[in-house]
């Protein structure tokens, strides 16, 4: 019998996302597979620095030694071969992570791979990755930025930042903000309160993300995993994103709803382990201060062609 993973929420982590290779990944450009080989081969002795989402990664595996049960499973997902993949592996183990869990590809897409280890949430440097896992899965995914310069994680819990529109609800009502602009999004979303925000790529993870909430032995009110939505909604359309939370059953920590003011300040002060968000304008200045991901549109969204996703690359690599 197989492990049940219905209550274990598994993060899918990219190497080059969990530790800092992007001097390597430079290399790669420049020399080639070869070249990236013997650099890896030759510095297997030296330990790799922390990338963003380390501190997630790390305080997410401190929440099974709270639980009833575990409750985190990370899973490195890699495009290095085994053999040059060993100094990641020696790295994981001299910070001291719990991980048992790899996919090296060997310069394969990775993306393929996120069913098969029931993987909720991806995390990767690599946008292409990242588009083929929002077009052809449920799972969650999101673009890593550069780790934050000065960033100091709070140790003692984990604490999630989530947009609203677009990423933990569907791109519906902000097409309408985009199309029609703001008169009528706020009159849209004050007609349509009491009708639930249909699900957005991180719905299933915030949902997730709030039923392992049961198994930490505190009051959900103390909880060390706090979640929070920083949104540009304001009144009057802040209702219909806290009915449609109640409906689905899901208990958000904070909430704050910015009216359009930078997210930066409000996501420092939170001390967000992550922050998700669809539009590169909230984004340019959150990342400075705290670990953030970028939530692609699908291919075939109509916000496609707003150009908030960017460019992705195209080849495979065997740095990631």
């Amino acid at each position: 019998m197989g492990l049940d993973l219905s209550e274990i929420l598994v993060i899918g982590v990219s190497s080059r996302a969990l530790f800092d290779l992007e001097g390597e990944n430079a290399l790669f450009d420049r020399e080639g597979v070869e070249g990236f080989r013997r650099y890896q081969l030759a510095h297997e002795g030296d330990m790799l620095a922390p990338g963003t989402a380390f501190p997630l990664v790390q305080s997410l595996l401190q929440l099974n030694e709270h639980a009833s049960k575990q409750i985190i499973e990370v899973v490195v997902m890699s495009r290095n071969s085994p053999e040059t993949g060993v100094r990641v592996l020696r790295s994981i183990r001299h910070y001291g992570l719990p991980i048992t869990r790899w996919a090296f590809s060997g310069g394969e897409d990775l993306a393929p791979f996120i069913d098969a280890y029931d993987v909720d949430l991806f995390l990767s440097r690599d946008e292409r990755d990242v588009q083929w896992v929002i077009d052809h899965t449920s799972c969650a995914a999101a673009v890593i930025s550069d780790p934050p310069e000065g960033y100091l994680p709070e140790k003692n819990r984990v604490k999630f930042a989530f947009d609203a529109d677009a990423v933990v609800f569907s791109e519906s009502s902000e097409q309408i903000f985009k199309e029609k602009g703001i008169e009528a999004f706020h009159q849209h979303e004050e007609t349509n309160e009491d009708v639930p925000l249909d699900d957005g790529p991180f719905a299933d993870l915030i949902r997730k993300l709030s039923k392992i909430q049961e198994f930490l032995p505190m009051s959900i009110e103390r909880s060390p995993l706090r979640i929070a939505i920083v949104t540009a909604r304001n009144a009057p359309s802040h209702m219909r994103v806290i009915k449609t939370l109640r409906h689905w059953g899901v208990y958000v920590d904070e909430a704050y709803f910015m009216g359009g003011l930078s997210k930066d300040k409000v996501l420092k002060a939170f001390g967000a382990h992550i922050f998700f968000d669809d539009q590169e304008s909230h984004l340019r200045e959150s990342r400075k201060v705290v670990p953030s991901g970028r939530v692609l549109y699908k291919s075939n969204s109509p916000l496609q062609n707003n150009g908030q996703s960017g460019n992705f690359s195209s080849g495979a690599k065997e740095n990631d």
